[in-house]
């Protein structure tokens, strides 16, 4: 479990808190809450990453009150926290030195769409499926689907992909601009609504995945796409996991523009036939969806097909009708919470890794033999298409045997995915859990210059401490 450090522990100041938060509560009257449980709502409550709570949480309404709450808390030299919903997985909005969380709840407005440019330009605690349901009128939509309804601001500090990534890519290819508050307050904008620049730094790129930790994001310009005149949507059984995965790789290798292809182990169909009532055969298994005409996507329909039968995979069962497709992927993003029915009062361990897919297949088995050997209740589910697979640990966390295997399980997991030019976070961010990894990932001339940056922005270590780069 992670916890703060004895240094990070040591530079707590409550006395300067105290004094912030008095400040704020003056500013802001009743948008600044200091309960227990409030408070413990806005540190980490998915997976096993303890609980920090910050010491206050603001609910600011503009870009100028981020700015005020940050200047307050920058002059008592307190923490900055920012808060979309609470869903990222790796201890992102812990609070581990305690300080201030920023929640955008109540910035939620979409300030224009132009659709003559297939962009828009929202406030960050919008959620994907709200933003979503607005612009069905327009006949456009945001294509990131990461399965939780996260907040828009919170899925670009996270750099996070999901469902959809393998056609629309992820978040990096989807914000065209940011607004944001810097460590001293003052409001700087990444780019301008231009399809392309070449002017200056890629400002834009540094903050989305920066986790908070060098701004506070308050509006966002994102690329949208035309919603498709057909979508088709099915289902493949295979015989093995290492069938799925290979007729993955062929299927993207061949050119057909697949919008989805998830992977599903024979323990994680159980699952989500337990959840969602299902009914489908408990064998690895690929749910797939194709945007385009009603011409392309019955022929790329077709093409699959003939690939997962030279893999031994099928038959492939698919339809164009949205009630059944609707019912199909609310399963796929129920997956995490549907394994709880495997075993009931089990602690929720999510990890994840991407590796090139031709490194796919290999990656995944290997993994599934060491989840045998472990010992350890671990579903796969996995966007198969860009090579990037996730393990839910179910553990009990008071069996301190079961805890030490599953903790070793996830350490060889990355170490796995590295040895094979992977990365040890395809999507959940490194937050405080995967910190550890990021000089075996990167080496240790690129985290000093990642550490360079966050000094250069956030000198006094404010903004979002304890995540991604350890200041000393």
């Amino acid at each position: 479990m992670v916890l703060a450090t004895a240094a990070e522990q040591k530079a707590r100041n409550s006395a300067a808190i105290g004094k912030a938060v008095t400040e704020l509560t003056a500013a802001f009257g009743n948008r600044v809450v200091t309960s227990q449980a409030v408070r413990e709502q806005h540190g980490n409550t998915v997976t096993w990453i303890a609980n920090q709570p910050p010491d206050a949480v603001v609910y600011p309404q503009n870009t100028e009150e981020v700015q005020q709450i940050v200047r307050i808390c920058a002059a008592n030299g307190v923490a900055v926290i920012p808060f979309g919903v609470g869903t990222s997985l790796e201890g992102h909005v812990n609070a581990p030195i305690g300080g201030v969380s920023i929640d955008f709840r109540d910035m939620i407005r979409i300030i224009a769409v132009h659709a003559e440019d297939l962009d828009c330009v929202i406030e960050p605690g919008i959620t994907r499926k709200a933003l979503n349901e607005q612009l069905r009128d327009s006949g456009l939509f945001f294509p990131i689907d990461p399965g939780a309804d996260a907040s828009l601001g919170g899925m670009a500090a996270t750099r996070c992909s999901g469902t959809n990534a393998v056609r629309y890519g992820t978040m990096k290819d989807n914000v065209i601009a940011l607004k944001v508050v810097l460590s001293n307050g003052e409001v700087i904008d990444t780019a301008r609504r231009a399809k392309k620049t070449s002017a200056g730094y890629d400002l834009t790129r540094l903050m989305v995945g920066s986790e908070g930790t060098l701004g506070v994001i308050t509006q966002l310009t994102l690329k949208l796409s035309g919603i498709p005149e057909a979508i088709s949507g099915g289902i493949c059984p295979f015989p093995s996991v290492e069938a799925c995965c290979n007729t993955a790789i062929h299927t993207i290798q061949s050119g057909i523009p697949v919008a989805r292809i998830e992977l599903l182990d024979s323990l994680q169909v159980r699952a989500c036939n337990l959840h969602s009532n299902l009914g489908l055969p408990e064998t690895p298994m690929l749910f797939l969806e194709f945007h385009g005409t009603e011409a392309s996507v019955a022929e790329q329909s077709k093409r699959f097909g003939e690939i997962a039968a030279e893999f031994g995979g099928g038959p492939f069962t698919w339809t164009t009708r949205p009630e059944e497709r609707t019912r199909l992927w609310e399963a796929r993003h129920h997956a995490a919470l549907s394994n709880f029915a495997l075993r009931p009062g089990a602690t929720m361990v999510a990890t994840d890794v991407c590796v090139p897919i031709s490194r796919l297949a290999q990656c995944v088995t290997e993994t599934q033999r060491d989840i045998e050997t472990s010992r350890i209740l671990a579903p796969i589910v996995g966007h198969v298409g860009d090579g990037n697979f996730h393990l839910t640990l179910l553990v009990d966390m008071d069996d301190r045997d079961e805890l030490k295997r599953a903790e070793a399980l996830s350490e060889r997991l990355v170490e796995r995915a590295l040895a094979m030019d992977g990365t040890c976070t395809g999507e959940h961010g490194v937050g405080q859990g995967k910190m550890k990894y990021l000089v075996a990932e990167h080496g240790r001339a690129a985290l000093d210059v990642m550490a360079s940056i966050k000094r250069a922005l956030d000198p006094h270590n404010i903004m979002n401490p304890g995540k991604i780069v350890a200041l000393s």
